[in-house]
């Protein structure tokens, strides 16, 4: 196995951990779930990269490597749910959205058609990974004492900063996850629709 598959199944593990570490309800343990989705979106950067730059495409990082992304991301958020830090229904729009896509490259790939990833997906992607870091950021301050009352609990509207940009991150996130789902499925009908 190659390093960026490696790097793929890595992310998985990670995953494992990251929930584990979530839900542990120990005194450090919203700090440490933040350190492991910081890592394993690490290994998302990485993997790609490498495996472009050293001509390690494989067919089982083809596949995994976005799996992994979903797996992560949607775990997170439904994660979240648990600990009324996002509401059902935003992740019910982002994990429906991350099925349907991956529904819709599975009946093309029955076809023989690649279906390249679009620019509106990669700002969602980023706008999920963002809006992770930023929730874990808003629960795990308070565990870094007065360094991080002083960095993250400056106020802004009556609340600490990182509420606000947390929120700001969570409906974006929301807005741009909806409408490139969207905008995907409607660019790509003739898959689903031609033999109705």
């Amino acid at each position: 196995m190659n390093l960026p598959n490696k790097l793929t199944v890595s992310r998985f593990a990670l995953t494992v951990l990251f929930l584990v570490v979530f839900f542990s309800n120990t005194r450090f343990g919203d700090s440490l779930a933040l350190v492991i989705f910081v890592a394993a979106g690490v290994t998302d950067l990485l993997d790609g990269r490498l495996a472009r730059q050293r001509k390690l495409i494989t067919n089982f990082g083809i596949l995994m490597d976005p799996l992994a992304d979903k797996i992560l991301t949607c775990s997170a958020f439904i994660a979240f749910v648990d600990r009324d830090l996002i509401t059902a229904w935003m992740a019910v729009i982002i994990v429906a959205r991350e099925l349907a896509i991956t529904g819709l490259r599975l009946l093309a790939a029955s076809k023989n058609v690649v279906l390249a990833a679009e620019g509106f997906g990669k700002h969602k992607t980023v706008s999920q990974i963002v809006a992770i870091i930023a929730i874990l950021a808003l629960v795990s301050y308070p565990q870094w004492g007065a360094v991080g009352q002083a960095v993250f609990g400056l106020a802004v509207f009556g609340q600490p900063w990182v509420w606000v940009f947390a929120e700001a991150a969570k409906w974006l996130t929301v807005v741009l996850t909806f409408t490139s789902g969207g905008l995907y499925l409607w660019r790509n009908r003739r898959l689903y629709l031609d033999d109705m």
